[in-house]
This record gives C-alpha cells, structure tokens and sequence, in this order.
C-alpha cells in the first residue's frame, strides 16, 4: 500500500473549493447585513420627514422627498430579497463542497489507520524477529554451541 494518500491533491482541490464557498457564502451575507442597516436608515429618513407644511413649495418637496424614500426603500427591499435567494444560492453550494471535501476525509483518515496499522505490524515483526534472535542466541550459549 502507497504511504501517502493518493488521493491528497483532489483532497486540497475540495478544500479550495470549499474555502471559496464560504467566502462566497460570507460575501453575500456581508451584503444582505449592509442592506439591512441601508434599509432601517431609509425607513428612519422617511418617518424622520417633517410634517410641518408652511406652503406649497414645502408640501410638493415634502411629497417628493417622501416619494424618493419610497421608492429607495422599495429598492432596497427587492434587493434584500434578491440577496437573500443568492445567499441560499451559496449556502447549498457551501454544502455541496463541504460534503464532497468530508467524503475524501474520511477516506484519508481510513488510510492513515491502514498505514498505521501496517506500521505496527511491521515493528510487532521486528520485534518478534529481535526476540526470537536473541532467544537463540542465548539458548546456544548456554548450551555451549555456536549458532
């Protein structure tokens, strides 16, 4: 059996796969959490609009002004929604690249326990090979013969 896992570089390949998924994954979190704050500042903005109309220019401004935040905030809101499918979007591909990457470790961890099974049974000969030399060795000495 090889001693090295002959399968390490698909192994590195799925661990880089799976790295760019969770940046991937926290990129469009970052975004949703950024829209979410841009979101709660419009609707402040909106409800913090005065409501103290002195005249005509005043009234039509107000109406805009409230139209723009309006409309920012029906923006954002198909925005978050649209972040929201792109981040389930990376969370199953996060997991798809998790599950490929955990399969190949538990074949690595299979190997290493065969390689070190291995290992012990070849130092358990070795060291039988030691004592049955020395055994002999001592027999033939006490009986006084050469070996």
């Amino acid at each position: 059996m090889s001693r090295e896992f002959s399968l390490a570089g698909l192994l590195r390949l799925r661990h880089l796969q799976q790295e760019l998924a969770a940046g991937e994954l926290s990129s469009v979190r970052g975004r949703l959490d950024e829209n979410s704050v841009s979101q709660e500042r419009a609707r402040i903005a909106l409800g913090g609009i005065p409501t103290d109309v002195t005249s005509t220019a005043t009234l039509y401004a107000m109406a805009a002004g409230r139209a723009s935040m309006r409309s920012a905030l029906s923006d954002l809101t198909s925005l978050e929604s649209e972040l929201r499918s792109q981040a389930s979007a990376a969370g199953e591909e996060f997991s798809r690249a998790r599950a490929a990457a955990l399969s190949l470790e538990k074949l690595e961890i299979k190997h290493d326990q065969k390689v070190a099974a291995e290992d012990l049974v070849a130092e358990q000969a070795l060291l039988d090979e030691l004592a049955s030399t020395t055994w002999h060795r001592d027999k033939h000495e006490t009986e006084g013969t050469t070996p």
